[in-house]
């Protein structure tokens, strides 16, 4: 079965320059140094725009924005310590800051901390109800956590906010699966291959529930169009049980 996946990009989110919160509140001088921050960021030079936005953060040291940037940075280089020291101050600053409180999770995910990372979505969730990557991270935190159920419903949370999210049917329906419940699994990967006729992983996966409930037919049809798609491995399945 193909792993589930995580949102991550969305971490990245904090980096539009449009918040009247940073012209109103920061000081010309550090506003400088967290766009030059931005640019250096932008241009995959993380060291250089780490060192901005602690010039930044010297000049204004309530500056959210700035240690939030520093974090990603941070995570970036694999100092996810770090990342998670400058979320936290981050929302020590301001307690408002969701994203902050989802990247700090997306942290203590990678470090192997699911209780705090699951904590961590949920303040996000709570600050921002409609916030459809926690839900769905906090999702794929819980199914690591063979907690398939309590998953899934995260996953329909936010498929319900977001039905175009393909990778919330695959996950809901990978967690289906290991509850053995193929035919909701198959209409789950159907419904992630409908947003995106490309999607590998639900191919393989729709032809796993297949082939358990004795689709022989329709499992080899499903590694064949994976295969086609350039998945390698469907040629091994293809091979051994097709």
């Amino acid at each position: 079965m193909s792993r589930r996946t995580i949102a991550i990009a969305a971490a990245l989110s904090v980096l539009a320059l449009g918040s009247p919160l940073i012209t109103a509140c920061a000081n010309p001088w550090a506003n400088n140094s967290f766009k030059s921050g931005v640019d250096k960021y932008e241009q995959g030079d993380y060291q250089g725009a780490i060192a901005d936005w602690s010039r930044a953060i010297e000049i204004n040291p309530q500056f959210d924005f700035a240690y939030s940037n520093r974090g990603i940075a941070k995570n970036k280089l694999g100092d996810h310590q770090g990342a998670i020291a400058d979320y936290t101050k981050a929302v020590e600053i301001n307690p408002q800051y969701a994203l902050a409180f989802f990247n700090r999770g997306n942290a203590k995910r990678i470090l192997k901390d699911f209780q705090g990372a699951v904590s961590d979505y949920t303040k996000a969730i709570e600050i921002n109800p409609e916030y459809a990557n926690a839900y769905y991270n906090r999702g794929s935190t819980k199914d690591e956590q063979k907690d398939y159920q309590g998953a899934i419903a995260d996953y329909t949370k936010t498929i319900e906010i977001n039905p175009q999210y393909a990778d919330a049917y695959f996950n809901r329906g990978s967690a289906k699966n290991d509850l053995k419940d193929y035919q909701g699994a198959i209409s789950d990967f159907t419904k992630a291959i409908e947003i995106n006729p490309k999607y590998t992983n639900a191919y393989v996966n729709r032809g796993a529930s297949k082939y358990f409930i004795g689709d022989s037919k329709g499992a080899c049809d499903d590694w064949r169009k994976a295969a086609d798609l350039g998945y390698e491995r469907s040629a091994e399945l293809l091979k051994k049980q097709c």
